[in-house]
């Protein structure tokens, strides 16, 4: 499946692009698929770093089907608007994962390559770009991060003795010991 390969490539950008989200895209052209995830910031976004990967390429991206986990954005950050440079390419349909929830994003990417008269198609592999991108999600949606914590500590809230110490304070079973 495209998608996969699209989440394929977002995966392995994932610690790489803070703030913005691990995205990733494939531009299926007549002639080839081109695949690349966002740069860290300031660079391209995927479907950017795509499309000119097939225009590196010399293939025209004039009737292809870009896929791309997240909602092409269509406001100006660090970089212009991706849905514009893939309405220029001539791309004619895009597959997305999940819709953005950032407020500059939401619905606006998909409603401009409609309006480009583009073919969108959303909810491709869904869940498993929901789970890929569920820090990015949850603080767009709810302005809090995504913390994961698991910590021991005794009664009174130490971590270790008075004096610097350390002790066990779990028990063998578990820390795995």
């Amino acid at each position: 499946l495209v998608m996969g390969r699209a989440v394929a490539a977002a995966r392995a950008v994932r610690a790489l692009t803070s703030p913005n989200p691990w995205v990733g895209a494939v531009v299926v052209t007549r002639s080839g698929a081109y695949e690349a995830a966002t740069a860290p910031p300031g660079g391209p976004h995927a479907e950017i770093g795509a499309l000119r990967l097939a225009a590196d390429a010399g293939d025209d991206a004039a009737g292809a089907t870009l896929y791309t986990t997240l909602e092409p954005c269509a406001h100006t950050g660090r970089t212009a608007p991706c849905v514009d440079a893939i309405a220029a390419a001539g791309v004619a349909r895009v597959v997305v994962g999940v819709i953005d929830p950032d407020p500059a994003v939401s619905g606006r990417g998909v409603a401009a390559l409609e309006r480009a008269g583009i073919q969108v198609r959303v909810g491709v592999l869904a869940d498993e770009v929901e789970a890929q991108l569920a820090p990015y999600l949850k603080h767009r949606r709810t302005g809090r991060p995504w913390v994961v914590l698991k910590l021991a500590a005794t009664l009174d809230g130490r971590t270790a003795a008075p004096d610097g110490s350390s002790r066990r304070i779990t028990a063998a079973v578990s820390t795995g010991a």
